[in-house]
């Protein structure tokens, strides 16, 4: 006789409400970007929008779990973002318990990363000469705070991350800190041809 199947995962409330925050984030980001576009090229204004969605993720997300985590924990703290990092916490479990790591990791995210983007929309803005140097060191502080958050765990086999739910994997582990890999990634490859293009022109101009 077969096994039955396993039953579909369920949506609770919270996960709807969470999922709406983001996409409230993000409404939030586009119209900061429409007003504060300032100079910017259209492709530019995509990077501002992530900026600004960077800036308010950092702010308003990461910033309340790193106050949750150094009075206390997120599974013994109360309110709408604890239930949400509740939420996120069924994906990876060492975000309730105030794993020294994450929060080492967080801590430097919400201050340092929150101060350079907040820079470099200025410097994109208003097309400043230091806009691609704040560019490259805002993605590589990306890509290694997402390298440092589950390396280690991925290392010990990962005992803290549940990828058997297909909500938990896809969605909390794989999409949302994928944004943070993906997009870093095309801002460096960005920044590599405007620098590169700025070199053949310094050059070409040497050669005339």
């Amino acid at each position: 006789m077969d096994s039955e199947a396993p039953p579909p995962p369920s949506v609770s409330m919270v996960t709807v409400w969470s999922l709406l925050a983001c996409s409230i984030q993000l409404l939030a980001a586009a119209v900061l970007t429409h007003w504060f576009r300032g100079r910017s090229q259209a492709v530019d204004r995509w990077v501002l929008t992530w900026l600004f969605y960077d800036v308010i993720v950092h702010l308003t997300l990461e910033g309340p779990f790193v106050y949750m985590s150094l009075v206390g924990t997120v599974e013994t703290s109360e309110g709408p973002l604890a239930e949400l990092w509740k939420e996120y916490g069924k994906a990876d479990s060492r975000w309730l318990v105030s794993d020294p790591t994450i929060v080492s990791i967080e801590i430097v995210t919400v201050v340092l990363d929150s101060l350079l983007a907040l820079l470099l929309i200025h410097a994109v803005r208003n097309d400043k000469h230091y806009r691609h140097f704040l560019q490259i060191v805002l993605s590589v502080c990306e890509l290694y705070g997402g390298w440092m958050t589950f390396a280690p765990d991925w290392l010990e086999g990962s005992p803290h991350l549940d990828t058997q739910s297909p909500l938990h994997l896809y969605v909390y582990l794989l999409f949302f800190n994928g944004l943070w890999v993906l997009v870093p990634a095309l801002l460096l490859l960005q920044s590599w041809v405007g620098l590169r293009g700025l070199h053949a022109l310094s050059t070409d101009r040497k050669q005339m």
